[in-house]
């Protein structure tokens, strides 16, 4: 056995070095775990081999403790490595998950320092923090990103030629964290920006299949229509949940182990294609509707690039879809044309039943630290706003 220790992601210099004994057989790291019932100064033991757990609540809400071992970390990183190759990282995601922590794992096997965006996510903190590695240095440049992210420094990128050239520095701008609506992915691959798709979670150590094609030590399968993963860079299970570990991790009759996703999906000529979460479904006048396949046709409207679907309860059918958008984004139509057309096209793709019965304007779409949506803070919104 060995100690878990909780500590803070605040400082990512410390949080590195700590990571690299973690990953050399030093005391495990509770990340989010003073969110999740652990105290400052209280120790728990782990399985040996240890080297996180990863307290996360997701955008369901629900609480959970990932075990990640040192191997899995490695495995991930090595992954990644042997598919984009190796380089400098800057660190523009929270380190206390997991896609941030897998930018100090890769820096740490490449033996290197990541670049800590230190003020805040912004275009202009960006471009600052990118255009110095580019001095004096002849490695490749890479960095982690989720859509709202890319979708920010493309809008600044058309003015601001620095930004657009930090952009462009990049060997490879990993997206992860929700889908990426094809609007930014055009946008993006118009202005020479090289953005790879990463399919992940923190079971899995972070992204583990990219633009649909898993990696070199990854396997992935459906069973009924959820996608299965298999690789050495799984997660050992939940601290403390015995019960969803064995409900989450299962083997098969060759004896291999699988994380169950959760995700529907299927594979095509080895592409992973994800359809979305199997229980993010709403079933409308007697319909299953399945509110990811809406909101990634939403999405992919001019205007609704960085919407988000929920689904709410309807006096008439039961339960109804809603579109939360950002007052920011450009619509080219009035908000009542912007929702009729967005049925239109969500019925021509999904049929009629998927179509959305409302669109709400916010401010800001509320997100959760990690940058994903807070899907349930939003549906409480969509619900309160009849």
């Amino acid at each position: 056995m060995t100690r878990l220790i909780a500590t803070s992601a605040d400082d990512a210099a410390q949080l590195q070095q700590d990571l690299a004994r973690a990953l050399d057989g030093g005391p495990a790291l509770g990340l989010g775990m003073l969110a999740l019932g652990m105290s400052d100064d209280e120790a728990e033991t782990v399985d040996e081999g240890t080297a996180v757990v990863i307290g996360t609540s997701g955008s369901s809400g629900i609480p959970k403790r990932v075990v990640l071992s040192a191997e899995a970390l490695r495995a991930g990183a090595e992954a990644t490595a042997s598919r984009i190759g190796s380089g400098n990282w800057l660190l523009a995601l929270p380190a206390g998950y997991v896609a941030g922590l897998q930018v100090l794992a890769r820096s740490i096997l490449s033996g290197t320092t990541p670049v800590v965006l230190e003020t805040g996510f912004s275009a202009r903190s960006f471009a600052e923090a990118t255009l110095p590695m580019l001095r004096g240095r002849g490695e490749q440049l890479f960095t982690s990103l989720v859509p709202a992210q890319v979708a920010t420094l493309l809008d600044a990128a058309i003015e601001d030629t620095t930004v657009h050239a930090a952009l462009q520095a990049y060997s490879a701008i990993l997206v992860g964290g929700q889908a990426l609506p094809e609007p930014v992915r055009e946008r993006a691959a118009e202005l020479g920006v090289h953005l790879v798709r990463t399919y992940g979670s923190t079971e899995t150590s972070g992204g583990c299949v990219y633009d649909g094609v898993p990696l070199e030590t990854v396997a992935v399968k459906t069973v009924d229509g959820e996608l299965r993963i298999a690789g050495p860079m799984l997660a050992d299970g939940y601290l403390g949940d015995p019960v969803l570990t064995d409900t989450t991790f299962v083997r098969d009759e060759h004896g291999i182990r699988w994380y169950r996703t959760g995700d529907l999906g299927i594979i095509e000529d080895g592409v992973v294609r994800v359809h979305g979460r199997a229980d993010n479904v709403i079933v409308s006048g007697g319909v299953n509707i399945s509110l990811d396949r809406v909101e990634r046709i939403v999405r992919g409207i001019p205007g609704l690039t960085s919407a988000v679907v929920v689904g709410v309860e309807d006096e008439r059918w039961g339960e109804a879809s809603v579109i939360v958008a950002e007052r920011g984004e450009v619509l080219r139509r009035s908000e009542p044309e912007q929702l009729e057309h967005a049925r239109e096209v969500v019925a021509e793709e999904l049929g009629k039943p998927a179509r959305p019965a409302r669109m709400i304007i916010v401010d800001e779409i509320a997100t959760l630290s990690s940058g994903k949506p807070d899907r349930e803070a939003i549906r409480r919104l969509a619900a309160e706003l009849r």
